[in-house]
């Protein structure tokens, strides 16, 4: 019985672990989220500085 409890000891990941991997989660997901921010603002930019003017669908004040 003592060494059962010895091995699952051992298997079993200890709070710090799981903290790690759950900081180390939600660095992954608001890095995403950054870039994701990040390429819609510039398809944004994009799209209303080029693209629908040129299409005339507005125009530039200015």
């Amino acid at each position: 019985m003592g060494e059962a409890k010895r091995r699952q000891a051992q298997t079993t990941p200890t709070n710090a672990n799981r903290r790690a991997v759950l900081m180390q989660k939600f660095i992954t997901w608001t890095t995403w989220g950054a870039w994701a921010g990040i390429f819609i603002l510039g398809t944004l930019w994009v799209t209303v500085r080029f693209i629908g003017p040129g299409l005339g669908w507005w125009q530039l004040a200015g």
